[in-house]
């Protein structure tokens, strides 16, 4: 799809072609039938760019919920663009600090964040180098009524000149046709040049890979790693007057709200205190500047497992000490505890046993027990899961009565280990 082809789809006829084809049969075993039925009517390029575009519009639905039903997408635009829910808490700081008027958006992509920050009531303008992607993200703009607060141009953001603004966001590239970048430096453009710009306006905020480096990021800047549902999405930099009074912390947002730009309400515990359990609320967590490393003990009655946002924050002893457990070894973020305590920054279960691994033995255990659900988590581990899960006789079917039971395969030192458990509910 170019340039000219999205622009037609803008206009009365291709958005009269959307709203017929919506809802059509897209699989790809009907869409030849669908696009042959809709040429009869419409300029097959014409059909060919709304397919396309419905067909992203089905799967930006993990990101955008139902607005992506009336949002424009490219292929690359989507694949990289910030996640509703994400977008709008980061928006909701931009909107909470009195000094920014006006932001610019270096690389703004289809327009996800900036879309959030204008829905937020905080003015800018985006700027994007690749000419069709800037109308999409004006598109997007229009789409929500927000071309009042909020412009898109092409160009290299970098060579703007941010005098005017009170903050600069960039979410500088992180992939190529060979997949994902993971050095800073090799970031499009690279984080060291989005950092120069950076300091050039009173606050900012760069959106980074989440396996970012800690030594990457810059001295008085605070990272925020970010997890949607459990998965860890991406991390943000916040500098200047956006930055916190932390170095870093971890932020938790529930799968549905990941996927919407309704506001949400969000829950800050200050160091390292607990957040209600909710899977309405955005927590987060920071460190506790008077807390150690974790105590290394045995196995206890409960094993947590932290949510990856916690784990590459390096919060992991604020919710040992959260959960009155510490690690069986100190290398591997597992924490055991003699208590259930709740809490959203880690997953909990019931241990039952903990064996050396043996997949003879394990697979005798499971019979046992009559397992009808295994799931395998790993952590310091090397094994291939699905292999495992085959070898141990859970090819895919239910086998036993005994519903759920979870394998964990870790090490304690240089011994591998199973740890049989329950989830506790």
């Amino acid at each position: 799809m170019d340039t000219e082809a999205f622009r037609d789809l803008l206009t009365p006829l291709g958005r009269d072609l959307l709203a017929e084809a919506d809802g059509a049969d897209l699989t790809e075993a009907g869409l030849l039938a669908t696009a042959t039925r809709l040429r009869g009517r419409f300029p097959a390029e014409l059909v060919n760019a709304a397919l396309t575009q419905l067909r992203l519009r089905d799967r930006a639905r993990a990101k955008f919920g139902d607005d992506a039903s009336r949002m424009f997408f490219t292929p690359a635009g989507l694949e990289q663009s910030t996640r509703a829910g994400v977008a709008s808490h980061r928006a909701r700081r931009f909107a909470d600090s009195p000094k920014i008027h006006r932001t610019l958006e270096v690389g703004c992509g289809i327009g996800a964040d900036l879309v959030a920050r204008a829905l937020a009531g905080v003015p800018g303008d985006g700027v994007e180098l690749d000419p069709l992607t800037a109308e999409v993200a004006a598109a997007n703009l229009a789409t929500f009524g927000l071309d009042d607060l909020a412009s898109v141009r092409v160009g290299d953001g970098t060579a703007v000149d941010p005098s005017g603004y009170g903050a600069v966001f960039a979410d500088p590239g992180r992939r190529t046709a060979r997949g994902r970048i993971f050095d800073p430096r090799a970031y499009e453009p690279p984080l060291d040049v989005v950092l120069a710009l950076a300091q050039s306006v009173p606050a900012a905020c760069v959106k980074v890979a989440p396996g970012i480096p800690h030594e990457a990021v810059p001295d008085g800047a605070e990272a925020e790693w970010i997890s949607v549902g459990g998965d860890v999405k991406e991390a943000a930099l916040w500098l200047g007057d956006l930055a916190g009074t932390v170095r870093r912390r971890a932020t938790l947002i529930p799968s549905a709200q990941g996927s919407t730009y309704a506001p949400a309400h969000e829950h800050a515990p200050t160091g390292g205190g607990v957040g209600t359990r909710s899977r309405t609320e955005v927590v987060t967590l920071a460190p506790d500047d008077g807390l150690g490393d974790p105590e290394i003990r045995g196995w206890g009655r409960y094993l947590y497992e932290p949510d990856g946002a916690v784990i590459r924050a390096h919060l992991v002893a604020e919710v040992a000490a959260m959960v009155g457990g510490g690690l069986v070894d100190p290398r591997i973020a597992y924490i055991t505890s003699d208590t259930l305590t709740e809490t959203p920054f880690g997953a909990s279960y019931e241990i039952e046993d903990v064996l050396p691994f043996s997949v003879k033995r394990l697979r005798a255990e499971l019979r046992r027990r009559g397992a009808g659900i295994l799931t395998i988590k790993k952590r310091g581990f090397a094994a291939d899961v699905e292999r495992l899960r085959r070898d141990l006789g859970f090819g895919g079917r239910r086998t036993g009565t005994g519903g759920e039971i979870v394998v964990v395969l870790t090490r304690v030192g240089d011994d591998p280990v199973a740890v049989l458990a329950r989830p506790t509910g």
